[in-house]
C-alpha cells in the first residue's frame, strides 16, 4: 500500500462514517510503519490528516440547520400516513399533514386556537342562532390559480354526504339542516339541505339547531372544500383513494402545495403562491417525516435531521428532563388512550368480560412507570375538565372485582378464554404500553394475548371493517366540547368502529345536542359517557400529555390543548 493509496482510502470514507474511520485510522497508523517514516513525519501526516478529516464533518451541514437558514421545517409524524384526502382522514398524521395543504371558511388563531377568518373574510349570525352567512374572499385561490367558490364548498359537502363516499366524520355534518336525512338516503334532493350558494362569494348554511361550538366545528378537514371538478377529471367522486392527492394531480386552497410524497420515506409541502394569505407564511416548505419507531424519531432529532418529533421513547423522558430540557416540550393534550373492543365477537360481546378486562388495569402504574410524561390513568374517556364538563366515576382498577366477574361470566381464572390478539400499529411508545397490559390481564385473570405489530395504514383498514378483536386507538378531540369525544360513539358515527350500539345513549345525546343551557347539557352528556363506560365497548387507560422534542430555532410553535399549530404562523430563526 502506498501512502497516497492510503489517503485516497480514508477520504472515499470521509465523514459519513467517521467513528469507523477513526478506527480505521489506528489500523493505517500502525500499517503505515511499512513506509519506513520518520515518526516525526508520521506525526505531521496524521495531524493533517486528522484536520482534514475533521474540517470536513464540521463543514457539513444538517438537514436542521439547512432547514432553519432557508426555513424549511423537518416535522415528525410518528405514524405514515394512509390518506391526504380530507375528507377521508380520520388519523392524527393525516391532520398534520392536510391541514397545510387545505384551508376551511375559519381558521384557528395560532395562540389558543379560536376560530379567525379562513377563506370566508367575514360571517353574520342569525338572531336565532340557526343562519350562517359567510363571505367568501374574493383572492381565495385553488393552487391551480382558479377561484374558490362558494359552489366548491356546496359541492364539497354535498360529496361529503354521499354514502358511497363513506366519510367516517360524514355525522360532524348531520348538525346542518336535512343533512342526516340526506346521508341516510331519506331525503334525495340535496337543494333541500342546508347549503346553499347565493353567489360565487355567498354561503348560507341553515343548522338544524342553534351550535355553539359551530365556527369551532369548521377547522375540521372533513369541512374543508376540495377541487370537485379537478377530481371528477380523474375519477369518480365518491371513489376512495383516488389518485387526485398524488403530486401530479394535487389541487389544494392551503398555504401550501403538495410537491412530494413518498410512501414510508417523505412528503414534501412548498409555500402556495396562489394562498390569498402568502405574506403571512414565513416558511418556504415542510418535510414531514414518518418514522418506523418512536425510537427511530428521537436518533433522528439527534442526527440534526428533525425540527420536532411527533413523540419520544419513554425510556428517554427522565434523561432529556435531566440533561436537556431546553427541547424537551410536555405540555396538556385533550387526546384519550384506549383500547376498543369489538363487541360483535364471542365472549367479547359479553359485557362482565369487558368490564373485567377494564378492571384488571393498573393504570396509575403505566403512567408513573412506563410513560413517565405527566400523563393521567383514564377511568373515563373524556377528560376532566373539558370546557368546564366533569365526567362520571368510571370503572377504576379493582382486581379482585375483575376475577369476580370473569368467573360470573363462566370464565374462571381464564379458563376457556381464547387467546386474544390486540392489534398496535408500529408508531409510538405502544408496544412498551401494550406488553404491560398483557401482563396485567395474564396475571390477574388468566387471560392470555398476542401484540400484533403492523402499520398504521393496514390498522385503520382493519378497524372500519371490524376486523378485529381488541385494538389500541386514542382520540383527540376536533373542537373544545365534550361532545368531541362522546359523538364517536354514536350508533350512526362512522367512527364508532367498535360494533357497539345504544338507543339509549343516542337519545341521550339528541338531547344534548338541543339543550342550550350548560349546566343541563353536561348531566345530560354525563349520563351518556356513565352508560357508555358501564357497557364498556372502549377501555380508557390514560389521558395525554403530548412529549415531544422541539428545536430551539422553531418559533409560532405554542402548546394548544388540541395539539394543532397553524403552519402560516410558524417560522424558523437559525
Amino acid at each position: 500500500m502506498s501512502v497516497h493509496e492510503w489517503l485516497l482510502g480514508l477520504a472515499e470514507h470521509g465523514c459519513d462514517n467517521h467513528v469507523a474511520s477513526r478506527s480505521r485510522f489506528a489500523h493505517n497508523h500502525a500499517t503505515a510503519s511499512m513506509f519506513r517514516l520518520p515518526s516525526s513525519a508520521l506525526r505531521l501526516l496524521s495531524s493533517v490528516i486528522i484536520a482534514v478529516l475533521l474540517a470536513g464533518c464540521w463543514s457539513r451541514e444538517s438537514p436542521v440547520d439547512a432547514g432553519s437558514r432557508t426555513q424549511v421545517l423537518h416535522r415528525g409524524l410518528g405514524a405514515d400516513v394512509a390518506e391526504l384526502d380530507p375528507h377521508l382522514i380520520s388519523g392524527l398524521p393525516e391532520i398534520n399533514v392536510v391541514t397545510a395543504l387545505f384551508e376551511g371558511l375559519v381558521a384557528e388563531d395560532p395562540q389558543d386556537l379560536h376560530p379567525v377568518p379562513g377563506v370566508a373574510a367575514r360571517w353574520d349570525v342569525s338572531p336565532d342562532g340557526l343562519t350562517y352567512t359567510f363571505h367568501l374572499r374574493p383572492d381565495a385561490r385553488w393552487s391551480d390559480g382558479s377561484p374558490v367558490t362558494a359552489q366548491d364548498f356546496v359541492a364539497s359537502y354535498r360529496r361529503v354526504l354521499t354514502p358511497s363516499l363513506g366519510a367516517d366524520y360524514a355525522s360532524m355534518l348531520h348538525v346542518v339542516q336535512r343533512a342526516e336525512a340526506y346521508h341516510r338516503g331519506d331525503v334525495k334532493d340535496f337543494a333541500q339541505v342546508g347549503f346553499a350558494a347565493g353567489d360565487a362569494r355567498t354561503l348560507v348554511i341553515t343548522l338544524e339547531h342553534p351550535v355553539p361550538h359551530f365556527l369551532s366545528l369548521l377547522t375540521h378537514p372533513v369541512w374543508f372544500p376540495v377541487p370537485v371538478t379537478a377530481i371528477e377529471r380523474i375519477g369518480p367522486i365518491d371513489q376512495r383513494g383516488g389518485r387526485w392527492t398524488r403530486p401530479e394531480s394535487f389541487v389544494g386552497n392551503g398555504p401550501f402545495v403538495l410537491r412530494e410524497w413518498s410512501p414510508g420515506n417523505v412528503i414534501v409541502v412548498e409555500k402556495a403562491p396562489t394562498y390569498w394569505d402568502a405574506a403571512q407564511v414565513r416558511l418556504t416548505a415542510i418535510h414531514f417525516h414518518p418514522a418506523d419507531s418512536v425510537e427511530a424519531e428521537e436518533r433522528a432529532f439527534r442526527a440534526g435531521q428533525l425540527h420536532i418529533t411527533e413523540a419520544l421513547p419513554v425510556s428517554k423522558v427522565d434523561a432529556y428532563r435531566k440533561e436537556s430540557p431546553g427541547v424537551l416540550r410536555i405540555s396538556p393534550f385533550l387526546d384519550t388512550y384506549f383500547y376498543r373492543l369489538n363487541v360483535t365477537r364471542p365472549v367479547l360481546n359479553d359485557r362482565r368480560v369487558r368490564q373485567a378486562l377494564s378492571l384488571a388495569l393498573d393504570r396509575t402504574a403505566i403512567v408513573e412507570k412506563i410513560t413517565r410524561g405527566g400523563q393521567q390513568p383514564a377511568t373515563t374517556f373524556t377528560p376532566p375538565g373539558t370546557a368546564g364538563y366533569q365526567p362520571p366515576a368510571g370503572l377504576a382498577g379493582d382486581a379482585a372485582a375483575a376475577r369476580a366477574l370473569l368467573a360470573a361470566a363462566g370464565y374462571a381464572e381464564g379458563r376457556g378464554l381464547p387467546t386474544f390478539d390486540l392489534l398496535i400499529n408500529s408508531s409510538g411508545n405502544h408496544r412498551v404500553i401494550g406488553e404491560a397490559v398483557q401482563e396485567m390481564w395474564r396475571r390477574e385473570l388468566g387471560v392470555h394475548v398476542n401484540l400484533v405489530n403492523m402499520e398504521q395504514k393496514t390498522l385503520l383498514a382493519m378497524r372500519r371493517t371490524l376486523d378485529y378483536q381488541i385494538l389500541r386507538s386514542d382520540w383527540a378531540a376536533d373542537y373544545l366540547d365534550p361532545a368531541a369525544f362522546l359523538e364517536i360513539f354514536g350508533s350512526r358515527s362512522g367512527n364508532n368502529h367498535t360494533g357497539w350500539a345504544s338507543a339509549d345513549y343516542d337519545a341521550l345525546l339528541f338531547e344534548a345536542e338541543r339543550t342550550p343551557e350548560p349546566a343541563a347539557r353536561h348531566a345530560l352528556l354525563r349520563r351518556a359517557e356513565a352508560l357508555l363506560l358501564q357497557d364498556a365497548p372502549i377501555i380508557p387507560v390514560f389521558h395525554y400529555t403530548t412529549v415531544r422534542l422541539v428545536h430551539g430555532s422553531v418559533r409560532g410553535w405554542h402548546d394548544t390543548p388540541l395539539d394543532r399549530h397553524p403552519y402560516k404562523h410558524v417560522w424558523l430563526e437559525p
